[in-house]
């Protein structure tokens, strides 16, 4: 079974940069538009490898998520006939032996700029960068698939922060 744990931050600062270690761009889009179902995304990264995946949320914090590669060509058709998108640049940096990225969101979602690490356990402790703000963990309106339905252009980060959790 796919098993994903992962927390999420806002972005404070620019302190981030000096360390990433790779970024890659990601075109994506949702196929389906309820927050409370299995969310189906199509995903390009640097224009080149497809991916399709399956996920869902089982507590916020705990997602189920099932990826595979397809054909680049399935993929751009795909998000072209999907009208939930959203472009963004991962970072991915190295701290204290962790790895975390940070998504660096484009378009209507442009404002935006989302630090995760991915954990082994529901109790692992990390230590959190100083750039790191606001944690939104399980916070709904701050899923990717969310964002392409609802751009941060819509809604402010303040009263996206207000909405429930999973």
């Amino acid at each position: 079974m796919g098993i994903e744990i992962e927390r999420r931050f806002l972005v404070e600062n620019e302190n981030w940069k000096n360390q990433v270690i790779r970024s890659e761009s990601f075109s994506q889009a949702y196929l389906n538009s309820s927050e409370d179902e299995w969310a189906t995304r199509v995903r390009i990264i640097d224009k080149n490898k497809g991916y399709i995946t399956l996920k869902s949320s089982l507590n916020g914090l705990i997602n189920y998520e099932f990826e595979y590669s397809i054909p680049k060509e399935d993929a751009i058709e795909l998000i072209q006939l999907s009208k939930y998108k959203i472009t963004k640049t991962r970072h991915q940096l190295k701290i204290n032996k962790k790895n975390w990225v940070v998504d660096v969101f484009e378009e209507s979602n442009s404002c935006l700029k989302i630090a995760e690490i991915e954990l082994n356990s529901e109790s692992e402790e990390i230590q959190i960068p100083s750039w790191c703000g606001q944690e939104i963990t399980g916070i709904k309106s701050f899923c990717n698939a969310s964002l392409a339905i609802k751009p941060i252009s819509e809604l402010s980060v303040k009263d996206r922060i207000k909405t429930k959790r999973f």
